[in-house]
């Protein structure tokens, strides 16, 4: 396999500084740092060479790196599959699917091809391409624009899954996959893009992946969650503290590699566990993390809980989504019935 090369002189640690950026800056401001020190990275998808993106993401960087961050036809098969082959020669390629429902047309090229290179070629040959994509309702999104398919790609060996919530972590997962070996999808939420400037530090080495925060301390239940969801998991709690039930969130940037040791150690705290995701429940990764739990023999004071979608398509009208995805109220009447 050919060997990742930096810019930088052998030794030398990337250059830390602090800016405050909203979601969709972080991640424009890694994918800079990583076609700037990353020779063999190349950007591409629908949108975002010239337009900058359909949200913007992408914006500037054709401009600073050239014809190394290019558009595409309207063909996912194409992305993906021109994605692998590349990776397969030596390079790097970052490629954009719009919309995480997208990805459906192009699952070969994912699932069998790049999920396998590194299996089939005896570790001679991985794919190391990195897929970013955003999942998720927002207003007026329809059925095809809506779906949280992260359970699908979690039952696929070889495929690697972050779900940043924060401007800090949408930065880091983006440096981490392109310094991994195998095929990594970051999903990205949109309604994040747009929202608040937080501190985002830049530069430093790549994490490892597989991190995860504990974000609220608590004794009477475990909430586990990940995505654009999370904050709905944590007004929730602060809502239940009002009333002296003390609610523990621990988010999961990483679903894969799955930091279950954390998982592990805060149920063992609380003896009750919750689930949240914005993804259907039937078929969901809460079943997972539920399964993993009661396979450690960690004894429970209440039935575990898994707060996600009904199975149901989700339509586009705003009113009548909301009333289907988990909110701060909903989490909350949940929680408060399993401490009763």
């Amino acid at each position: 396999m050919p060997e990742l090369t930096t810019t930088r002189e052998a030794g030398e640690a990337p250059v830390a500084e602090t800016r405050r950026l909203k979601y969709g800056e972080a991640v424009n401001a890694a994918l800079a740092r990583v076609l700037a020190e990353v020779p063999q990275t190349l950007l591409y998808g629908e949108d975002v060479g010239k337009p900058g993106g359909v949200f913007g993401v992408t914006r500037g960087l054709r401009r600073k790196f050239g014809d190394r961050v290019f558009d595409t036809p309207i063909s996912e098969a194409a992305i993906l599959g021109s994605a692998v082959g590349a990776a397969l020669m030596g390079a790097r390629p970052i490629v954009e699917i719009m919309w995480a429902d997208f990805s459906l047309v192009a699952l070969d090229q994912l699932v069998n091809q790049a999920a396998n290179a590194r299996y089939v070629s005896r570790g001679a040959a991985p794919a190391p391409i990195v897929v970013r994509t955003q999942q998720g309702n927002a207003p007026g999104a329809c059925a095809q624009h809506s779906q949280s398919l992260e359970a699908l790609f979690l039952h696929v060996p070889g495929l690697r899954l972050v779900m940043p919530r924060t401007a800090q972590d949408a930065h880091d997962a983006v440096v981490s996959a392109v310094h991994a070996d195998d095929p990594v999808v970051i999903v990205e939420n949109r309604t994040l893009y747009f929202g608040d400037k937080t501190e985002v530090e830049l530069g430093g080495a790549a994490r490892p992946m597989g991190w995860s925060h504990l974000r609220r301390p608590g004794r009477d239940v475990t909430v586990v969650s990940w995505g654009a969801v999370t904050g709905q998991a944590l007004a929730a709690a602060e809502s239940l503290a009002a009333g002296g039930v003390e609610a523990e969130v621990l988010e999961l940037t990483w679903l894969n590699p799955l930091d279950m040791d954390a998982v592990l150690a805060s149920v063992a705290r609380t003896r009750r566990l919750a689930v949240v995701h914005e993804a259907n429940v039937t078929g969901g990764f809460g079943g997972e993390i539920v399964a993993r739990v009661a396979e450690a023999g960690i004894a429970l004071d209440a039935a575990p809980v898994r707060i996600g979608a009904p199975d149901v398509r989700i339509p586009a009208a705003p009113v009548l989504a909301r009333s289907l995805l988990p909110d701060a109220g909903g989490i909350a009447a949940r929680l408060s019935e399993m401490v009763r």
